[in-house]
């Protein structure tokens, strides 16, 4: 199979059980797949890239302008703080991990390490259970939501959700995204 991309396409991976599905989808289109962890040493030259795109992951700003040419893009979309911090409320839970990450947080970061924002945007889009069995399913395999979620913990809570949502045939949450569009100087 020909690769649509250019010749050094390169996509990096935080999360080890990914990494393995990284490369059996994009090793044959001929992206290099690197496992990484530490944002703030990416195994790349300075200005070796006119483009990157992160989708869900952190980054480190400094890094990502060090890699970046002038003139270069970076656009992300990222997970925001608030998101489904509704599950977290109406069980009596933690909040989110990652509570303080905010759009603003974020373009305050590109704008000190060498960026001009060229767009951004936020967005809380609704996230509906149709049963508690998908809840649960969400909060064991999103173990960053609810740390070391146990549903034994939050038996009481869960089974009220349960009962709203025999009621109502949902339970709706709001999500939390942002989207920015950088251009390096």
């Amino acid at each position: 199979m020909k690769s649509p991309f250019p010749e050094a396409v390169y996509a990096t991976e935080a999360y080890a059980p990914n990494v393995p599905v990284a490369k059996k989808r994009l090793d044959p289109l001929g992206v290099h797949v690197i496992a990484i962890d530490d944002d703030d040493a990416l195994p790349f030259d300075d200005a070796g890239f006119d483009l990157v795109l992160n989708k869900h992951e952190s980054f480190s700003p400094a890094e990502v302008r060090r890699i970046l040419r002038p003139g270069g893009t970076f656009l992300t979309q990222q997970v925001g703080g608030l998101d489904c911090a509704g599950i977290n409320e109406r069980l009596g839970a933690p909040d989110y991990e990652y509570a303080d990450w905010t759009l603003s947080q974020a373009l305050a970061g590109l704008e000190s390490n060498g960026f001009e924002i060229v767009d951004q945007q936020e967005q809380f889009p609704i996230q509906r259970f149709y049963d508690i069995g998908a809840l649960v399913y969400y909060l064991k395999a999103i173990e960053w939501q609810i740390a070391d979620f146990q549903p034994q913990k939050y038996i009481e809570q869960l089974y009220g959700l349960y009962l709203d949502i025999q009621r109502d045939g949902y339970w709706d949450v709001k999500q939390h995204r942002f989207l920015i569009h950088a251009r390096a100087i």
